[in-house]
């Protein structure tokens, strides 16, 4: 077997700083449905935001890797950074709606520069003894972050919301810092490809109509319903559930300190922080190995629609969960985690493989495009969120989601059915 080779500074550094971005962003978009609310803001408005914020986070990923291999991932870091701190610093003053949507959409083109130079780096700094490790680190900093940003960003925001978004400027600010003096120029060769170029190439794949249809089904079917869950779950679990007694749950079984750990101190009465738990990461983390070396092996759509189907669950778990223990909510969590890690990483790869090898960053371009169907539109269910709240039933927003994925399985079986799967190239 051929000896592993070590990682070099520069892969560690760039993890490092991925914890750090993760945190930062994470613990922003989790706690922001709380931070509307408390300014006034309705589920519309709410919504508008979510999706202008996550619409731009994935679609400025589509050339800004281009961008850096043409000028440098240095470079483009820090000007990543440069735009990141003062959008954030403007949520400690900007208080209209149109101020708020024009920062988080500023905030959002940061996150775009910055997405896809971390997962870049590691992918220069590995080779075919270590890859598979290589990126499974970076995946694993990537929940770290996600994970702690919005357990912090909870505890500040109880304090001043202020605290939570310097605490987020902070976490850039060190970023910056660790790359000025840390962060090497991994070695390369010089993208020689216009940025245009680069977009009219992916832009391109589009000719293929099969692949176009396929793209808008991931959006509409699998990306929507995806977004809504992490758009709405931190404000469901917040108003709608019974978070005291959830709080005795957990510390029952975790102890006190976790318990306080996830959760805020009202007229001493402890209350599990929404945020804090309804999200995917800390589940993904432990369990992500797990899923993917039982799924490695089998057919990646037959796969992909079983994921759905468990995805679907879990958003019925979750609306039910108002009327059975509170606990329930973080099994149907769990359930909904274990669906994304299915579906999530097996359709991307799944993408890669169909595409022809001189084309595969191609396509991966281009999926991000039905990454961006599904933020664009997945504001409409907070807003629907809103709806159902205001009739006194808030949890017929998770039946809906849950009937929307199911007929994610019926469109791509119906679009395998009509269409023919796409043929997986040899490696």
């Amino acid at each position: 077997m051929k000896n592993r080779t070590s990682f070099p500074r520069v892969f560690w550094v760039a993890n490092s700083i991925e914890i750090l971005e993760r945190f930062a962003y994470y613990g922003i978009f989790m706690t922001f449905y709380a931070y509307m609310e408390d300014l006034g803001f309705s589920r519309d408005d709410l919504g508008l935001v979510q999706s202008i914020f996550l619409f731009i986070s994935y679609f400025i990923p589509v050339f800004s890797g281009t961008f850096a291999d043409r000028f440098g991932f240095k470079r483009v870091l820090v000007i990543s950074y440069l735009a990141y701190i003062p959008s954030i610093l403007l949520l400690l003053v900007t208080k209209s709606l149109s101020g708020i949507a024009l920062t988080m959409l500023s905030i959002g083109f940061a996150a775009g520069i910055f997405k896809p130079l971390i997962s870049g780096t590691v992918r220069l700094t590995t080779d075919s003894s270590n890859k598979t490790l290589g990126f499974g680190i970076f995946y694993m900093m990537v929940n770290v972050g996600a994970s702690a940003g919005p357990i912090v960003a909870a505890k500040l925001r109880a304090i001043s919301w202020s605290h939570a978004f310097i605490m987020a400027a902070a976490a850039i600010t060190v970023m910056f810092i660790i790359t000025l003096i840390l962060y090497k120029e991994p070695q390369r060769n010089i993208s020689e490809v216009s940025i245009k170029k680069k977009l009219i190439e992916i832009f391109s794949t589009l000719g293929d109509i099969k692949f176009a249809i396929f793209l808008l089904i991931l959006g509409l079917f699998f990306w929507l319903p995806f977004w809504a869950f992490f758009n709405i779950c931190p404000a469901y679990v917040s108003n709608h559930i019974d978070t005291a007694q959830l709080f005795l749950g957990i510390k029952s079984i975790f102890g006190s300190w976790f318990a306080q750990l996830l959760s805020k101190q009202v007229d001493g009465v402890w209350f599990v922080n929404g945020e804090a738990i309804a999200h995917t990461g800390y589940i993904i983390l432990i369990f992500q190995v797990f899923i993917s070396r039982t799924f490695e092996k089998r057919a990646a759509i037959p796969s992909f629609m079983f994921g759905l189907f468990i995805a679907a669950a879990g958003f019925a778990l979750i609306g039910a969960s108002i009327f059975l223990t509170p606990g329930m909510v973080i099994l149907g969590i769990f359930l909904f985690a274990v669906g994304e890690m299915i579906t999530s990483p097996r359709i991307q790869e799944y993408i890669t493989w169909i595409a022809p090898k001189e084309k595969a960053g191609l396509y991966m371009g281009s999926n991000f495009l039905a990454t961006c169907i599904g933020a664009l539109m997945s504001g409409l269910y907070t807003s629907l969120f809103g709806k159902f709240e205001a009739a006194n039933n808030p949890e017929y927003i998770w039946y809906v989601l849950g009937g929307h994925t199911l007929l994610s399985i019926i469109a791509i079986f119906l679009f395998v059915r009509i269409a023919g799967e796409f043929k997986e190239m040899e490696s």
